[in-house]
């Protein structure tokens, strides 16, 4: 295991799909001050992945972090996909509002994965990442990412390419799987452990046990939480959020109220109540919204609105 303590980097990181054009086009100028504010509110974990705009989000990233000290941040990308010339052009297919100069290839095998990071580093302009993860092993092929994938990472973290490795994954028992399988630094669970998600989640107590730290996004849940009053058009899981979701979701935002706290604010902080949680990553794509998330995990949130939300939250 590594002797990266995530931890030391402070309890918000920056997530990087937003600055890649997902959903939307974001000028450069933009999306590199967006990063620089993120620098400016502290923040020294910065995640990326060349899925987030066909590179782009590497590129920006990189832009702005080749000219700060290498010493005092952490970079995470996530390995799984090569990004191949693609001879249909057009736009992206897959969400982020990019030209379709290359295509996405997902490969497992070390081959792959070694050149996936040799040419994120281009992308960036750093002669080395910190952190590795496997890309969304449960959408491709579990078994294929636990038995080529995983093993390809510890090699190179053995060889002191990498820093730490870890999975970058939706589902919590695909996570748990992966812990048992190999000897993982971190997980990056999107959305399954949040203020309107509270389940008994065993991943989160095998992690304590195998000192596998959890990097917690989607905090939010697809946008649900992100605002104090929930609109009627919220989403959830990236869809239209259902009445009974929106629902349980004002309630949350109510009981925020009855504390004088801001239903973001409780929802950003929630997950690192769970002694496996080392970090809460959010994504930003404006200068702004990265001074509100740096604004919502510093303020102050009394201990009894976390006992008045937790049964609300299961």
């Amino acid at each position: 295991m590594t002797s990266l303590d995530l931890g030391n980097y402070g309890k918000l990181g920056f997530g990087g799909a937003g600055i890649g054009n997902l959903y939307r086009a974001i000028p450069d100028g933009e999306a590199l001050a967006t990063v620089l504010a993120a620098w400016d509110a502290g923040i020294r974990y910065f995640d990326t992945a060349p899925h987030y705009g066909l590179g782009l989000s590497e590129q920006r990233l990189g832009a702005v972090l080749r000219d700060e000290p290498r010493d005092q941040f952490v970079i995470s990308t996530k390995v799984g996909r090569l990004l191949e010339p693609s001879p249909n052009g057009g736009q992206d297919p897959e969400g982020f509002d990019v030209p379709a100069t290359t295509r996405r290839v997902w490969d497992f095998s070390e081959k792959g994965i070694r050149r996936s990071i040799e040419d994120s580093l281009e992308r960036l302009g750093l002669d080395h990442v910190d952190i590795a993860y496997l890309h969304d092993p449960d959408v491709h092929d579990l078994q294929a990412g636990i038995s080529q994938g995983l093993p390809a990472l510890e090699k190179l973290r053995s060889e002191g390419v990498v820093k730490a490795i870890g999975v970058g994954i939706n589902s919590a028992e695909a996570a748990l799987e992966c812990v048992e399988a190999a000897e993982l630094d971190l997980v990056m669970l999107a959305g399954r452990y949040t203020l309107l998600e509270q389940p008994d989640v065993p991943l989160l107590e095998r992690c304590v046990e195998r000192s596998t730290g959890v990097v917690s996004v989607g905090a939010y849940n697809s946008g649900l939480l992100a605002r104090a009053d929930v609109p009627d058009d919220a989403h959830y899981n990236y869809d239209q959020a259902p009445p009974e979701v929106l629902e349980r979701a004002r309630t949350l935002a109510a009981v925020c109220r009855e504390y004088g706290v801001e239903l973001p604010t409780a929802a950003l902080q929630f997950p690192l109540r769970h002694p496996a949680v080392v970090n809460v990553t959010a994504g930003a794509t404006s200068p702004e919204q990265v001074a509100t998330n740096a604004a919502r995990m510093d303020a102050p949130v009394p201990e009894e609105l976390w006992e008045a939300l937790e049964g609300v939250g299961r």
